[in-house]
């Protein structure tokens, strides 16, 4: 008798895991595609992908991405779209340079006057797209084409550059090491590279416990332990090995400390904040959402004006990276920000995203474009694999929704 009350046990938990991983498996088979792309990449490249070397590199050609991916996404999951966030990107290092390089402006308040600039873009677009209901397909292209026609204006069709030291480390800069000897010379084991890393790591855990035994206290935990334990595993793993590396290397580049804390603001704003749930709601249903008393014009005209933001800050850092603004800057960036988003796991239909999937998306494509590029595959090759993938992302975001 006790044998067959366990066995049952056994089925019910069986039955549990299987039910958990048919409902979550875009969010879980998105990470485990990043991860087995990351596999394949450094088999095909003899080791190269993952040398600190190319590893800071692949973060520093991501990271604007990354950045404008974050306020992509809210813009999907509020059921819009943006189109013009890689000319605005473009337009605002633009502006940075003509101010710092040509007129002689100290770069400090520059940069504060460029993520000004890059909010009121944003409002901008989102005021005729929120309050005159047009569609922000239309705003946005409309925006691409005027954004991208002023950067060339401003530039007068040249390159304009270098950009003073301590701007360049904006993006190329790295975190010292705080251990590190002063007459010491020469590549060196970053020690405190390897300290924060382990501190991450140990503070991601914590609370993923601590969110855990809430949810148990309550009777809300639905992810089996054994795949909690996996996932924490995993991702302790990573986090380690990932901050071995930069420590081995130059340490923690600066652009990836700014990075981090936005995707833990944006997690947080996301999940954890009124302002997050009301965000979901507009793009669930609008007409509910405005009848249950949330003001949609007011939230659709914020999260343009925090995609303009966004998009202000990538401009900086890719013309720090660059140390030049250059007329075709931000080319085609938009459709890497919305394709990591997709590919994340965003309903083109909106209401569905996590902050978290459009960061995996971003490395996804970032991962396929370092691995591509150093094995020698040509551009035209490489444009329409990655065009493939985002395919395949949003037919199997329509084929589990319509299963559902």
């Amino acid at each position: 008798m006790a044998q067959q009350t366990l066995t049952t046990e056994e089925q019910a938990q069986q039955g549990s895991l299987g039910r958990f991983i048919k409902n979550n498996i875009r969010e879980y088979g998105m990470l485990l595609s990043l991860i087995l792309i990351m596999i394949f990449f450094q088999f095909m490249t003899n080791g190269t992908l993952l040398k600190p070397l190319n590893l800071t590199n692949l973060i520093l050609q991501n990271s604007y991405i990354v950045i404008m991916a974050l306020g992509m996404m809210l813009i999907i999951v509020a059921g819009h779209i943006d189109l013009s966030v890689g000319s605005v990107c473009g337009f605002v290092g633009a502006v940075a340079a003509v101010l710092i390089v040509k007129l002689g402006f100290h770069w400090l308040p520059v940069t504060f006057l460029c993520l000004v600039l890059g909010a009121v873009i944003g409002a901008a677009q989102g005021y005729f797209v929120a309050f005159w209901k047009i569609p922000s397909f239309i705003v946005t292209l409309a925006g691409m084409l005027v954004f991208k026609g002023l950067a060339l204006w401003i530039l007068a069709g040249q390159s304009v550059g270098p950009f003073p030291v301590p701007f360049q480390r904006m993006s190329s800069g790295f975190l010292p090491d705080l251990f590190a000897a002063a007459e010491a010379t020469g590549q060196q084991f970053n020690l405190t590279a390897l300290l924060i890393g382990l501190v991450v790591t140990a503070l991601v855990i914590y609370f993923n416990v601590r969110e855990r035994r809430a949810q148990q206290a309550h009777g809300l935990a639905e992810e089996p332990f054994v795949i909690f334990l996996g996932r924490n595993i995993l991702v302790a793993a990573g986090f380690v090995l990932f901050s071995y590396l930069m420590a081995s290397y130059k340490g923690l580049p600066n652009v990836l400390i700014v990075m981090f804390a936005l995707i833990v603001l944006y997690a947080f704003v996301t999940s954890s904040t009124t302002i997050g749930r009301r965000i979901y709601a507009l793009g669930g249903n609008e007409k509910a959402a405005r009848l249950s008393g949330i003001k949609t014009n007011r939230l659709t005209f914020y999260t343009f004006m925090n995609m303009g933001l966004l998009a202000g800050l990538a401009g900086l850092i890719f013309a720090a990276r660059l140390n030049t603004a250059t007329p075709k800057a931000g080319l085609g960036f938009e459709l890497d920000v919305i394709a990591a988003c997709f590919i994340g796991g965003a309903s083109a239909s909106g209401g569905v995203g996590k902050v978290v999937g459009a960061v995996i998306g971003a490395f996804v494509m970032g991962v396929m474009n370092n691995g591509m590029s150093i094995l020698g595959i040509g551009i035209d090759l490489q444009q329409m694999i990655k065009g493939l993938v985002l395919l395949a992302a949003v037919f199997l975001d329509v084929y589990y929704k319509n299963k559902a």
